[in-house]
């Protein structure tokens, strides 16, 4: 007999899984018959949530503590999964944060951090669980990346770049994958409600005080359907995606001016 659900006898690694869009994500995951497992630093939230899961959709879920930021973050919690005897089906690179302002007079350190989780972080897991998808031709990664992908973004240089190397890998990852029954995606949400805007101080932005601002599980749920279908790109929003098309076709000088202008504090 067929499985009922897309994600019987699979599990999701979702990062950054303790709220927002994560904790969405897993729930999508979850509610489908994957069994997931659950990764942010804070360790409270994530057995909250597995309990949660378990209890609604009976499927395993197991919470992991584990800062990603730090160096070797990625081959440490493979290395913890290895040890319980789990596997990891699909991917879901949702852990990252942003910081508002102007690079002069930024904090280097949180700068690099930056870098460290939204990019390096990710690259890391998509290496070290991309062969052992390849062999089973099934799976997948889901990599969470934002409409600030589609331009520079002055006033908040080093997220925009960060985001735009995740859109590209994940673009180039989709190619490479045609044919091997490994499914890729890359979810850009605009602005979402979720601990992100709080972290990053983009509220306060102009663009974060004119734009609609959506729901997390609108988001997520829309992530989680393109990569079932292996949507190469997933844009939330009909506004947004009308904003991240057009962006190659405005001069760059205009574009540049256009960003920092909804980027100054509102």
């Amino acid at each position: 007999m067929a499985s009922s659900k897309a994600g019987e006898g699979q599990s999701a690694l979702i990062t950054g899984g303790s709220g927002g869009i994560g904790l969405d994500l897993a729930e999508c995951f979850a509610k489908n018959g994957y069994d997931v497992i659950l990764t942010a630093r804070s360790e409270a939230p994530l057995r909250a949530a597995a309990e949660r899961f378990e209890k609604s959709f009976a499927i395993r879920a197991t919470p992991i503590a584990m800062d990603l930021g730090a160096i070797g973050g990625g081959a440490k919690l493979a290395g913890e999964i290895g040890r319980r005897g789990l596997h990891v089906d699909v991917l879901v690179n949702n852990a990252g944060y942003g910081q508002a302002g102007a690079f002069a007079g930024s904090d280097g350190a949180v700068q690099l951090g930056m870098i460290d989780l939204d990019v390096r972080a990710l690259v890391e897991l998509t290496h070290l669980f991309w062969k052992d998808m390849l062999a089973r031709r099934r799976g997948g990664v889901l990599n969470v990346a934002s409409t600030a992908a589609f331009q520079p973004g002055p006033l908040m240089a080093v997220y925009y770049a960060s985001k735009a190397f995740v859109l590209s890998f994940s673009e180039a990852l989709w190619e490479e994958a045609r044919g091997t029954g490994i499914k890729v995606s890359c979810l850009c949400p605009g602005p979402t409600r979720s601990g992100f805007r709080a972290r990053a101080g983009t509220g306060a932005t102009r663009l974060g005080a004119t734009l609609a601002v959506m729901e997390s599980m609108p988001v997520a749920q829309m992530g989680y359907d393109g990569f079932q279908k292996n949507r190469r790109v997933v844009i939330t929003g009909g506004r947004n995606v009308i904003t991240a098309r057009l962006a190659p076709f405005l001069p760059r000088e205009r574009l540049l001016k256009i960003v920092r202008s909804l980027q100054e504090p509102a």
